[in-house]
């Protein structure tokens, strides 16, 4: 990394600047660099140096490190005011070197109503499925569905702990079917997960994608230095605004600047750099670029709150990760995909007022609900780059979403009482056998809300007034400007991120080395947008 400070400190002007090596920045760097285009990959973050970070089963030791943002969400209005919290990563490999490890790519509908109902032209099922097989290296080999040969391995857990399998057996007696590959022909089923582990060690993005680059020429890599704004000159991106040793300094780029920050950090850097709604940003004396209502709004996520057990024996440590098994149902038969994905962990998770039992002596079946409708917001609290922004997802501002939470716990509950887990299950610690109402069982929820770190949307992508970014990840009205991470989704898919969040890397990586004869910066000009 000392290599990348000295070759930026000589003003050099590269082909490409991304900032953020996460799960979509690193794909972007590794994909233009083969292609012969010199780029400069910005992290934050440190070094993926923590041991932590590599084994798979240290991954919660992570959350409220160093590598981590640890953000707290806003006190939750119709969730008995419950802060959330919200780890992201802030090393190389982004939230993919904190993060579980799982790969789930959602449901076909997912992409084809993004294509269809949200103005994502191009991003339907079949015209995404190509990149998601172009990074994966499944152990299966390829097939229409999978690829083979990617950077990215996606593997099966050969050793899973017997509490999960029993979970497995359970889910099956209850009535839902076993399905051995969710990101197959059908998501619907229990499963063991997917996963991005070889050799019994974590792969983040950093690891599959620029790390066995690093010694390439084209490619330089500043550690340490978060980005304080874009450079607009002329009314294009040129370049950004580092700081880096306590000072600001000027890097510029003669191709496209790529935000690659993720949920958070891509719309919280546009705000910075005066693009976004232009009443918020007077108010903090940000001078604006554009004025861009959909910068931060759109905010949604995954939610989760744990269904806890005492062990009747001892749980024997994983050898995975901490989360083995997960199924997907719906609770409404004429749904489209699934709305809800419950998660099976071999260690008791906390929680709020409640002793639980240390790990090896407990487990947890967490539902989990992924059809959010409630919406919410993120915006500054100043214009000091270094201050985190206010979230606000509105988890169950939408009653629905917490109709599903309770559908969920109640059949969690009928899953952990089936014959196959009655040779674990000493007794259910929470919520116990005290809650049992509806409005019981929702009061708890709200209580020990969490999320499934799932959060996407607050750098839409579309055509629309509330977009912020057109089909081809351009920022409206700024040309040489794009995003692409988790933000520009326009509805966050069924099930984990991580993997479409690559997905969209690979394709804004293609959207970069495509020739454009016409030059646009957008599909469309949208009426909505006004220069200052």
């Amino acid at each position: 990394m000392e290599s990348a400070r000295k070759t930026q400190k000589t003003q050099k002007t590269y082909d490409h600047i991304v900032v953020g090596a996460g799960s979509a920045g690193c794909v972007i760097a590794r994909r233009l660099v083969d292609a012969g285009r010199s780029v400069l990959l910005i992290e934050a973050g440190g070094p993926d140096d923590n041991p932590a970070i590599h084994d798979p089963g240290r991954m919660w030791e992570l959350w409220t490190s160093p590598e981590d943002y640890a953000y707290l969400t806003e006190p939750q209005q119709h969730a008995d005011g419950t802060r959330v919290f919200w780890p992201r990563g802030r090393v190389l490999g982004g939230t993919s070197a904190i993060n579980a490890m799982i790969y789930v790519r959602g449901h076909r509908s997912d992409y084809d109503d993004w294509a269809t109902r949200h103005g994502a032209t191009g991003w339907s099922h079949d015209e995404v499925l190509p990149y998601f097989k172009r990074s994966e290296d499944f152990e299966d080999g390829p097939s229409h569905h999978h690829g083979s040969g990617g950077p990215m391995p996606v593997t099966r857990n050969h050793a899973p702990n017997p509490v999960s399998l029993a979970f497995v057996e359970a889910c099956e007696q209850y009535g839902i079917p076993h399905n051995d590959d969710c990101n197959g022909e059908e998501i619907l089923g229990v499963n063991l997960l997917h996963l991005n582990i070889r050799d019994g060690k974590r792969v983040s993005a950093w690891t599959a994608f620029v790390q066995p680059v690093l010694d390439s020429p084209l490619l330089t890599v500043l550690t340490g230095s978060p980005v304080a704004r874009v450079l607009v000159e002329g009314g294009s991106a040129r370049g950004v605004e580092v700081i880096e040793d306590g000072r600001l300094t000027a890097i510029r780029c003669s191709g496209d600047v790529v935000l690659s920050g993720g949920t958070i950090g891509s719309a919280q850097l546009l705000l910075l750099s005066g693009i976004g709604p232009a009443d918020e940003l007077r108010s903090l004396g940000i001078d604006t670029v554009i004025d861009l209502p959909g910068v931060g709004a759109n905010l949604h996520d995954h939610a989760l709150a744990p269904v806890v057990y005492e062990s009747a024996r001892p749980v024997p440590p994983g050898t995975a990760n901490k989360i083995e098994a997960q199924y997907f149902a719906k609770t409404d038969p004429s749904l489209a995909a699934p709305d809800l994905q419950p998660v099976m962990s071999h260690v008791p998770l906390p929680v709020v007022g409640q002793e639980v039992p240390a790990e090896g002596h407990g487990y947890t079946i967490a539902p989990g609900t992924i059809r959010t409708l409630s919406r919410g917001r993120l915006w500054l609290r100043s214009a000091d780059p270094t201050q985190a922004p206010a979230l606000d997802p509105r988890y169950f501002a939408e009653p629905d979403d917490l109709r599903a939470m309770v559908t969920a716990v109640r059949q969690v509950r009928e899953i952990g009482d089936q014959k196959a887990l009655a040779h674990w299950r000493a007794r259910e610690v929470a919520p116990g056998p005290a809650v049992v109402t509806d409005d019981e069982i929702a009061s708890y929820v709200k209580r020990n809300l969490a999320s499934y770190h799932h959060q996407v949307g607050t750098c839409r992508m579309g055509t629309g007034p509330g977009s912020v970014v057109d089909p081809r990840l351009r920022v409206h009205g700024v040309p040489g400007l794009r995003v692409a991470d988790a933000s520009v989704m326009p509805v966050v898919p069924s099930g984990n991120t991580h993997a479409p969040t690559v997905m969209i890397g690979e394709r804004c990586a293609d959207f970069l080395l495509e020739k454009d004869p016409s030059g646009a910066q957008s599909l469309v000009t949208p009426s909505f947008i006004d220069s200052h």
